[in-house]
């Protein structure tokens, strides 16, 4: 016996979310045409930001690169097991510039070429110019692969914004008005100090203000890569996006992925929903953090036997109040590249105690989070300094690490 994991209603309400966008086809088009950078920077100007990506591009001439650290160290880069450097954190873009300052004036730190950042998809944020300004800095600019934004359904958004998904679904959904025309998603088990880490509780149909979230900031800013935070909405981006091919998710470590029995069920997910090219719109999953490089390896093993093309990742240090104080998993990542498998290695931190290396900057109103963007971007850049130590202990050990275009000539 086998369940379908979305009833034809859930299906139809999807659907017509899609069609009240335009369709995959339109959407995926519109997409593609807010990722070049000629058009960002216009819109940026446009908004306020035309001076932070101009500091920004001046700052990206500074940086080292690749080549010059393996001829420097005679290196060959020879062994099985790839590295994909990330750092997480990335919050707007006054924090991701000072990031950058501090990166140019170092000249000696290779730059990840997977950004992470946990910034509430709020009507200031993706409307404002900021995502569509740090998005022009980490993917244009600075050539990073990817660039992660994070949709969490309990951020405060317009009453108008709940009324239409209403409209085009045929939904309801449970809120608060909150005051100033704003309407919030209620939370029953907060979880956490920030709200159920501010939306991993989806009830009921809730997956639906998530997809919304994610659609609306796609077609605004040209991101194409967010964090997932919940089972249900797993199963309704695998649908969703099925033919929007430039459209991709990563799954965070907070689902539990801690064993090969919850990756299965993972890999059982992305193959009820496949797009027509045998691919699937995961791209990266976030393995937790109480497995050992054996389950790693293991987890590793089974996703290449699946034959999905998915990209397995662990944090490598971890803030202190995201997991156990001192979490150091460098030596398992060694062992992992030792086996031969590929992985990314996650920098939630740089093991060090700092001012705003804690979740709560993650959920700062965007003025608070702006007028500390210079203490938080420091916490950025010494992150960014602990992942390029360890890739290049990884390349002494000869294997190959992925960084940002930016760090290659």
């Amino acid at each position: 016996m086998h369940f379908k994991l979305l009833n034809y209603k859930d299906l139809k309400a999807i659907d017509a979310l899609l069609d009240s966008y335009g369709g995959s086809q339109e959407i995926s088009k519109k997409i593609e045409s807010m990722r070049d950078y000629a058009t960002r920077k216009k819109i940026a100007g446009e908004k306020g930001y035309g001076e932070t990506l101009e500091k920004a591009e001046e700052y990206a001439k500074s940086f080292a690169k690749v080549e010059d650290f393996i001829e420097k160290n005679n290196l060959s880069l020879d062994k099985d097991g790839i590295c994909t450097a990330q750092v997480s954190g990335f919050q707007g873009s006054p924090v991701t510039l000072e990031c950058m300052r501090k990166v140019a004036e170092n000249g000696d730190v290779l730059f990840a070429t997977e950004m992470i950042s946990v910034v509430a998809l709020t009507e200031q944020y993706v409307h404002s110019g900021d995502l569509l300004s740090t998005l022009a800095m980490a993917e244009n600019i600075l050539g990073a692969s990817k660039f992660c934004s994070t949709n969490l359904i309990a951020t405060p958004l317009p009453e108008k914004r709940f009324e239409r998904i209403e409209k085009v679904t045929g939904e309801k959904f449970e809120r608060k008005d909150i005051g100033s025309g704003l309407s919030q998603i209620i939370m029953k088990n907060m979880g956490t100090a920030f709200g159920n880490f501010g939306g991993v509780e989806v009830g009921n149909n809730n997956h639906l203000v998530y997809l919304d979230g994610v659609i609306r900031a796609a077609l605004e800013t040209g991101g194409s890569f967010f964090l997932n935070p919940s089972w249900s909405t797993i199963v309704a981006a695998c649908y969703f996006a099925r033919e929007i091919p430039n459209l991709t998710f990563k799954i965070s470590m907070l689902l539990s992925t801690q064993n090969t029995i919850q990756l299965r069920m993972l890999m059982n997910i992305m193959k009820e929903y496949l797009r027509d090219d045998g691919t699937t719109a995961i791209y990266e999953i976030n393995i937790g953090n109480a497995a050992t490089a054996e389950t790693f390896i293991q987890c590793s093993k089974e996703m290449e036997a699946s034959g999905l093309d998915v990209s397995l990742a662990a944090h490598i240090r971890i803030n202190p109040d995201l997991g156990m104080e001192n979490f150091n998993w460098t030596e398992s990542a060694f062992k992992v590249f030792e086996a031969g498998r590929n992985l990314t290695i996650k920098y939630e931190s740089d093991g060090e105690s700092r001012p705003y290396d804690t979740m709560e900057a993650y959920f700062l109103p965007d003025d608070e989070r702006n007028e500390k963007s210079k203490l938080i971007g420091d916490v950025i850049y010494h992150k960014c300094i602990r992942c390029d130590k360890d890739a290049k202990e990884i390349m002494r050990r000869g294997h190959k690490v992925r960084f940002a275009e930016i760090s290659y000539r």
